[in-house]
This record gives structure tokens, C-alpha cells and sequence, in this order.
């Protein structure tokens, strides 16, 4: 439970991209301006604040969610995981956000941190999608730019990648 200050305002803390973080939230704040405004991590961005558009979709202790609808406070204690926690080093790119950068499915990059965290999850769930499986879960994100069909060729090459190297790694 959030611990209440004598300014009516609430410390929060938690672990974003494995590392603990904390900082001080107004009661109606939410996640998506906690991140970025008092914690710093600019890469969860804010599209339509109303939960419709995707861009604010972030993992909160394994779940997807979308930061503009989330309080700040309920996250108190949680693991959370944003699109700068995709990255298995600062230096190298995932396989998803290689595939990504290879098919130019970047475009103007508002929608594109959502996109990767909500593909990233499904991925892990779903190994081996078609195409109508990937366009289903774009469903919920509002890309403007590429017409999403860079988005699903990226996703469907990353999800090959994966998939020959989880294969690999079952028979050595």
C-alpha cells in the first residue's frame, strides 16, 4: 500500500526494467506521466489517455497494460517492464526490435514502444503466428505512419528467429 504524505501526495516504488525506482505521485497520477515525468523513462508514450491507441502499453508484474489508465500508486511494489527494458544490452537491439529496424516498421516511433511491448508478450505466448494472428493483436494499437504492414513482416520474421532458436538450443 502506497504510504500517504503530509502533502497528501504518495511515495511509490517499484522495479522498472530490473532495477527498483521510487519516487513521489500526486493520488490521481498516472503511470504512463509517473514514468516518464518523475522517473525519467521517456520511451512509454502518450497517445490518446483514454486506453484506445496502445502507445502507453507497459508489463506490470507479467501483464500488459496500458499506463494512461493505471494510477501510479496501484503499482506500488510491482515489477514493471517498458520498452527500454526490451533491450538485452544497452548496446544490442532484441531480436524483435532488430526485425523491427530491418523492415523500416519504425515510421514516425509514437506507436512503436507499445507495439513492441504488447508483440514481445505475445511472441513468448504464441511462437509460431500467421499473419492474421499478428493483425489481430495490432487491433489494438493506432499506427498511422506504416499501414502496418512493415509491423507484421517484422513480427513474423522475428517470431521465425526465435522459434530457430529455441529449436537449437532444444537439441544441443
Amino acid at each position: 500500500m502506497p504510504r500517504l504524505s503530509a502533502e497528501g501526495r504518495h511515495a511509490v516504488a517499484f522495479t522498472l526494467n530490473g532495477r527498483a525506482v521510487d519516487g513521489v505521485a500526486e493520488p490521481r497520477m498516472l503511470l504512463s506521466d509517473f514514468l516518464r515525468h518523475v522517473i525519467g523513462a521517456t520511451g512509454t508514450h502518450v497517445g490518446c489517455e483514454h486506453g484506445v491507441c496502445g502507445a502507453c502499453t507497459v508489463e506490470v508484474d507479467g501483464m500488459l497494460t496500458r499506463a494512461c489508465l493505471t494510477l501510479a500508486v496501484q503499482v506500488e511494489g510491482s515489477a514493471i517492464r517498458t520498452v527500454e527494458g526490451l533491450a538485452p544490452a544497452p548496446d544490442r537491439l532484441s531480436v524483435l526490435q532488430a526485425a523491427f529496424r530491418r523492415h523500416h516498421a519504425l515510421q514516425c516511433g509514437f506507436c512503436t514502444a507499445g507495439i513492441l511491448m504488447s508483440l514481445d508478450a505475445f511472441l513468448k505466448a504464441t511462437p509460431r503466428p500467421d499473419e492474421a494472428a499478428v493483425r489481430d493483436l495490432l487491433s489494438g494499437h493506432l499506427c498511422r505512419c506504416t499501414g502496418y504492414t512493415p509491423i507484421v513482416r517484422a513480427a513474423l520474421e522475428a517470431a521465425a528467429e526465435l522459434s530457430a532458436t529455441q529449436e537449437e538450443t532444444a537439441h544441443a
